[in-house]
C-alpha cells in the first residue's frame, strides 16, 4: 500500500531524514514512534506531497506520491481541521467538495462518516459546542470523507482524557477491521502497543527497528523486568550481574532484565544479605523497547 525506499530529506546543512525504508501493507496499522525531531512529520508531508524529498521514492498503491495521489490519503493532523461556527455536518460537506464529491454521493458520505465516528446525533451542532473527544472524532471523520486508501492519523488523541482516548481508539480499530491502512504517529507509546499491527522507531531520520510488538520484545534478551528498590544500589547491581540480571535506569527506578521468569521468592534469594525495600514485576513493554533503542543501545553493547 506504502512504500518508502531510500528517502532523504535535509534543511539546510541539518539532515533530517537519511535514506529512511519502511513499507506498510494493506490493512496494517503501522506505528511510526520517535522523539521530536526524529523525521516523523517530514515523511508525513512527503507523503502527503506537501514537501520534495532530495532523494528516494514514495510509492502509494504502487504509484509515485503527487497530485495523483492526493485522493488516495485522508489526514488527521494533531490539530484539528474544523470550522468551529459550522455544524459538523457543514464541515464535512465542506471538506467533501474540495475532494470533488457532490450531491448524492456527497450526502451520504456525509450521513456514513458521522455513523462512523458516533456522531449522527450531532450533526446540525457547531463544532465549538463538541466535547474535545467529539472534536477528535470529527477530524478522523473530515480524514475519511473522500474514502482514502490510506489514512494518517498524527497523534490522533493528544490532550483527551482517558475515556475519549479509548473511544477513538475503539474507531481506529474498526477502521483496521474494515481493511483500512493506517499510519499512526503517537508518542503514547501504549497507543501504539494497543493499536499497531507493526511499529517502526525513529531515531535522526533512520528507521533503527520495526516489527510487531511480538517482533520487538524477542529483541531484548529479557523474559521479564523487576524494579528494585534499595538502600544499596551498587551492592545490588553488582550481585544482579552475578546472576546473569541486565541493571537498567527507567527515569529514577533501578531495574533488572532476568533472562528467564522467576518466582518472587527466587528473585529475593538472588539478593540475600542486601536490604531491598521493595520489587515490583513486569512484563517487557514497548517503553522499555523504546528506550532500549532511542538511549541504551550503545550501553547495551557493553553490558
Amino acid at each position: 500500500m506504502l512504500q518508502i525506499d531510500r528517502l532523504s530529506k535535509s534543511f539546510g546543512s541539518r539532515p533530517v531524514l537519511q535514506e529512511l525504508s519502511l513499507q506498510i501493507m494493506a490493512g496494517e496499522v503501522y506505528a511510526l514512534l520517535g522523539a521530536n525531531g526524529a523525521g516523523k512529520t517530514t515523511t508525513i508531508n512527503i507523503i502527503c506531497n506537501l514537501l520534495k524529498a532530495d532523494s528516494g521514492q514514495v510509492l502509494i498503491n504502487d504509484l509515485p506520491a503527487s497530485e495523483r495521489t492526493k485522493p488516495l490519503i485522508g489526514i488527521a493532523p494533531q490539530q484539528n481541521l474544523l470550522y468551529g461556527l459550522l455544524s459538523c455536518t457543514e464541515n464535512l460537506r465542506f471538506f467533501g467538495q474540495i475532494y470533488g464529491l457532490r450531491g448524492e454521493q456527497l450526502q451520504q458520505r456525509v450521513a456514513a462518516c458521522l455513523a462512523a465516528v458516533h456522531l449522527s446525533d450531532r450533526a446540525d451542532a457547531p463544532i465549538e459546542t463538541l466535547s474535545g473527544g467529539m472534536q477528535r472524532r470529527m477530524n478522523l471523520a473530515v480524514a475519511l470523507v473522500h474514502q482514502p486508501k490510506l489514512v494518517i492519523l498524527d497523534e490522533p488523541t493528544t490532550g483527551l482524557d482517558l475515556e475519549a482516548r479509548y473511544e477513538v481508539w475503539e474507531l481506529i480499530r474498526q477502521l483496521q477491521r474494515q481493511g483500512m491502512t493506517i499510519l499512526l504517529t503517537t508518542h503514547l507509546l501504549d497507543e501504539a502497543e494497543q493499536l499497531a499491527s507493526r511499529i517502526g522507531i525513529l531515531k535522526q531520520g533512520q528507521l533503527i527497528v520495526e516489527g510487531s510488538l511480538k517482533q520487538l520484545q524477542q529483541r531484548i534478551p529479557a523474559q521479564e523486568i523487576v524494579l528494585v528498590q534499595t538502600p544499596e544500589p551498587r551492592r545490588a547491581i553488582e550481585r544482579a550481574r552475578q546472576h546473569g540480571f541486565r541493571p537498567r535506569k527507567y527515569g529514577g527506578d533501578l531495574a533488572f532484565w532476568l533472562p528467564k521468569t522467576l518466582e518472587l521468592k527466587e528473585i529475593l534469594e538472588r539478593f540475600d544479605g542486601i536490604p531491598i525495600d521493595s520489587v515490583a514485576r513486569q512484563p517487557v513493554r514497548l517503553e522499555h523497547i523504546y528506550i532500549e533503542f532511542t538511549q541504551n543501545l550503545k550501553k547495551s553493547a557493553r553490558n
